[in-house]
């Protein structure tokens, strides 16, 4: 009889290498098409809140459910007196007229000394404030410094000035410049003294924590300060009245 021939099928497995890429490139275009959308949202967000003030924030939510009672209201940068915004200024960001959203100076100053206090601009705060939320991370971190140029890119320096000041948290609970002028010292923004205003601004590092003491060193510090920026024309952005 003749033999019987045997078939054998081929064992060796065969290549996965064009799956895997196709699946990796399905991946990459899902996650690009979901990182352009959200991108847009966040211009969106941006140009919206150019004209439209911020209702409201992931901050000040948290903050006024832990500490309620003390209302908020709006107060437009005209009706807040120019020593204030000055105050804030030379308190927290003194190169805000001159630098893009970050202050490389400042930057390299806490790189050189290596310190572990932060190099943040008001732009950047006012990123944190509105869009994102307090603490420290690297997503959050890596969302303010791409909300910061286009906040820069698309509102004023008096836009930006404005919105942190009335988001800006002046105690516990305490959100927005016309709160903390009423709260602290049962006035109205536009009617803060040199004094009042320093010593506002003194607190804002650490709002919990500290109270306006009009009479503390760093209180004559940012009185100093604002003086000096009003002098050298560091305001000059602002457009204030002198």
């Amino acid at each position: 009889m003749p033999r019987r021939r045997e078939i054998t099928l081929d064992e060796t497995p065969l290549p996965r290498r064009p799956l895997v890429q196709g699946t990796l490139l399905w991946l990459w275009g899902w996650i690009r098409w979901l990182g352009l959308r959200f991108l847009g949202l966040m211009v969106v967000l941006v140009l919206l809140f150019s004209m439209i003030n911020p209702p409201t924030t992931w901050t000040i939510i948290e903050g006024q459910r832990e500490f309620p009672g003390t209302p908020r209201a709006w107060t437009p940068i005209e009706d807040i007196a120019p020593v204030m915004v000055r105050s804030v200024v030379a308190a927290e960001d003194a190169n805000f007229c001159a630098h893009w959203g970050f202050d490389m100076i400042e930057i390299r100053k806490v790189v050189a000394s290596g310190s572990s206090r932060g190099a943040s601009t008001l732009t950047q705060q006012t990123a944190k404030n509105v869009f994102l939320w307090q603490g420290r991370s690297w997503p959050r971190k890596v969302m303010e410094t791409t909300y910061t140029p286009m906040i820069e890119l698309f509102w004023s320096k008096r836009r930006i000035v404005e919105v942190y000041l009335n988001l800006a948290e002046f105690g516990p609970g305490v959100f927005g410049i016309s709160a903390a002028a009423r709260h602290h010292f049962k006035t109205t923004p536009d009617k803060l003294t040199p004094r009042q205003a320093a010593a506002l601004a003194s607190i804002l590092p650490a709002p919990k924590t500290r109270k306006p003491d009009t009479g503390s060193r760093r209180t004559r510090g940012i009185l100093d300060g604002a003086a000096t920026i009003a002098q050298d024309g560091r305001d000059s952005c602002l457009k204030l009245p002198r």
